[in-house]
């Protein structure tokens, strides 16, 4: 369970900004009620969901990739990197305060009973600083800290990681915290786990987890959910088969990335799916004659392929109790599709093990869709300067009855393009024989 996410000096955000997931204590109507799970144990209330609005190019998707960059390093740093390797990492570059300085990522989480504060600051050259901290009860306690290649360990609590210290075997541009994981240290190897549940994914790019989709369509009580889903999508999909793939049949309008995988296991002798989708077919009285199969990659809708796609990541996200981060969500679906999504993850029945769902969108229609506590209403905005700031909806003092869209249209809570009047550009007459040349 996600807590809190913030990042600084990192591509558009000068100064850090915090996506907090505690929700605040200011509405105690149904739906507010709703949207929240309780942690005892922490006297916390967590959102499900959260929603980030803004200008394009305000940031939104860099928040997402921040998120991406934070769990790549620490799953991979130890394993996909060798000494020398520059981190691929950018701080923000409009300012001579910033340019040569490190980037710092910090996240907040629940795994198995226990609170994790782990964070980062790297530069291209290597890790700056890195440090872990525990609650248990009530007390945090400091794992780890780490400077450079200088290391603070607890003394009890990180005593098998010392082995590593003393044996040099971390280098500058790998985190301490994957290195340990990777020798098997039960703590750090708490830290991957939660990490791992952490999943970011790309509204516009859905090859990649399209094909997770298939692998969980292969089992019988998933491919029943995932048609469950896609029915109450009203997308006419009344089944969905599995078909084995074989070279010559490849449908010719799959995405160019998965084509190359279907390629390459079904070179290396795998069994590769097709889906297909089965939708009723009717005579002339309107009568319901039988089913027509489609092939979902080569003859169903982008709109369909994408929320197909969307299903397996999803219901994972609701099975284990995940964090799903979505850039650019709606790319392709209908408002009342991602309404969906979102209502999904902000029911009691469907999410019982409170996974998280945290999404950027352009779709102004959420707000007035009455599916998000103002908690969970995000904005994205840059400044003159160039720098983008993150601010939530409970920052203003919004009534519940607002029109939350219209005010939004209406710059009363920033994060709106503000346009200058157009100027039309005026050509020059072409020059003699113009049409002769062409």
């Amino acid at each position: 369970m996600l807590v809190r996410f913030s990042l600084r000096n990192y591509k558009p955000f000068k100064e850090e900004v915090q996506l907090s997931m505690v929700a605040s204590n200011y509405d105690k109507t149904t739906r507010a009620e709703e949207n929240v799970f309780e942690v005892p144990a922490f006297g916390l209330k967590l959102l499900k969901s959260a929603v980030i609005f803004g200008a394009n190019a305000s940031g939104k998707s860099k928040l997402a990739e921040g998120m991406g960059f934070m769990r790549n390093l620490v799953i991979r740093s130890s394993r996909e990197t060798q000494k020398g390797d520059r981190i691929d990492v950018q701080p923000f570059l409009l300012s001579t305060e910033t340019e040569h300085a490190p980037s710092e990522f910090e996240i907040i989480f629940l795994h198995e009973g226990a609170m994790y504060r782990y964070g980062f600051e790297v530069q291209p050259q290597g890790v700056v600083a890195e440090w872990l901290f525990l609650r248990e009860k009530t007390k945090e306690v400091q794992i780890f800290y780490r400077q450079g290649q200088e290391f603070e360990l607890h003394p009890i609590r990180f005593r098998a990681a010392k082995p590593l210290v003393d044996g040099k075997m971390i280098r500058p541009n790998a985190l301490f915290i994957s290195v340990a994981a990777q020798f098997n240290n039960k703590l750090a190897g708490k830290v991957l786990e939660w990490f791992l549940k952490f999943n970011v994914i790309s509204g516009l790019q859905e090859d990649g987890y399209q094909g997770f989709t298939m692998g969980k369509a292969q089992n019988d009580q998933t491919r029943s959910e995932i048609l469950s889903l896609l029915k109450s999508a009203d997308l006419g999909i009344e089944a969905l088969t599995l078909k084995p793939l074989e070279m010559d049949n490849i449908p010719a309008g799959l995405p160019r990335e998965l084509r190359e995988i279907v390629e390459r296991k079904l070179k290396a002798g795998e069994v590769y799916m097709d889906v297909l989708t089965s939708h009723k077919k009717y005579d002339a009285k309107k009568q319901e004659t039988g089913m027509v199969q489609f092939s979902i990659n080569k003859e169903e809708s982008s709109g369909t392929r994408k929320f197909f796609a969307l299903s397996g990541p999803v219901l994972d996200t609701l099975h284990h109790g995940k964090v799903l981060v979505g850039d650019e969500l709606e790319s392709k679906l209908h408002s009342n599709l991602v309404c969906k999504l979102a209502e999904l993850f902000n029911s009691r029945e469907n999410n019982p093990f409170n996974g998280q769902l945290i999404f950027n969108t352009h779709d102004t229609n959420l707000l007035s869709s009455g599916i998000f506590r103002r908690d969970q209403i995000w904005f994205m905005e840059k400044d003159r300067f160039g720098a983008a700031k993150l601010y939530s909806l409970s920052d203003f003092e919004a009534r519940k009855e607002e029109n939350y869209e219209r005010n939004y249209l209406r710059g009363k809570y920033g994060a709106v393009p503000y346009l200058a009047e157009f100027r039309p550009v005026y050509f020059t007459k072409p020059s003699p024989g113009y049409e002769d040349e062409k």
